[in-house]
């Protein structure tokens, strides 16, 4: 099967393009024909070597798809050969970026026909992120006050829709560039970074959700109410320490579910959530596609088309 992949960590140029063997599928497993992977900020991390050292190469990056059952396991019986999925692969193995994946069936959901692989793919990992964020670990109310940071990133402008489809009031953070894109997705503010300091005009907000890490995850709770609580998806394996004893710092667990992918087909069917903008690239120039994620300046999501 054609396959990115790297033989060492390093920058971009680390990357190949080039054959490897197909995997095989254990018994309780399905072999997915890739037909589109999503590229994710955990993927140039990993290629980094920023997620734990990888000692077994060639090693294939990629950790979202939509593709079509090729095989399947001896076990599986709720999957047929032909139909389309798409899913997340599991948690500490990636895979993507290749012709086939070998994944556990119970973790891959059927991709319906009025949904593309192209658009399947852009938000698997990062709709069931927003999902765990927003509806499980900072379970978000109606009426309640949000900050998003990162709002028109894949993760971001995935969550912020939710959180208008909740019933929340919802502030955003982006460039100038970004701003008309935002307010049409829901955004009740947003906040131009490039010209404001957000601790300097908000405050009394219920909840955050941070998808930009560093220095900005630290200031995220200068703005929170008492009782307030912060969820932090872009600072490492663990949230920043809170230096307040009257708010929740949280890290969420994005775990891995056929029914959480389920959550977001119907979130997409009946239109609380649209598919972000999509730039496409081919297999082939994964590394392209790398560089521009690694910049941190882009809108929505980037996809490898596969085949």
């Amino acid at each position: 099967m054609k396959a990115v992949y790297i033989e060492e960590h390093g920058t971009a140029d680390v990357m190949r393009y080039g054959d490897l063997p197909d995997p095989v599928a254990k018994a309780d497993e399905v072999l997915v024909d890739v037909h589109a992977a999503s590229v994710n900020a955990a993927d140039w991390k990993s290629r980094l070597g920023g997620y734990g050292a990888v000692t077994d190469f060639p090693y294939v990056p990629g950790r979202d798809f939509s593709g079509v059952v090729g095989e399947r396991g001896t076990t599986v019986a709720d999957l047929e050969i032909g139909e389309p999925v798409f899913g997340v692969c599991d948690l500490g193995h990636e895979g993507a970026y290749a012709g086939k994946i070998a994944i556990r069936a119970a973790i891959v959901a059927r991709k319906p026909d009025d949904i593309s692989h192209v658009n399947a793919a852009a938000v698997a990992l990062t709709g069931i992120t927003a999902l765990v964020c927003v509806e499980e670990t900072l379970a978000l109310q109606p009426g309640e006050r949000i900050l998003i940071q990162g709002g028109a990133g894949g993760v971001g402008s995935f969550a912020l829709q939710l959180a208008k489809h909740i019933g929340a009031y919802v502030i955003t953070t982006a460039s100038p560039a970004n701003r008309d894109y935002l307010l049409r997705l829901g955004a009740d503010e947003v906040i131009d970074y490039t010209t404001r300091d957000f601790v300097e005009v908000l405050s009394d907000c219920d909840a955050v959700l941070d998808a930009v890490g560093g220095d900005v995850a630290l200031k995220c709770f200068d703005v929170l109410k008492p009782g307030g609580r912060a969820a932090f998806i872009a600072s490492g394996a663990k949230a920043p320490k809170s230096p307040r004893g009257d708010v929740l710092a949280l890290r969420p667990h994005v775990g891995r579910d056929r029914r959480h992918l389920q959550r977001i087909v119907s979130l997409l069917q009946t239109g609380a959530v649209r598919v972000p903008p999509v730039d496409l690239y081919p297999l082939s120039e994964a590394a392209a596609a790398h560089r521009v994620s690694e910049s941190r300046h882009l809108r929505g999501k980037l996809v490898l088309r596969v085949r």
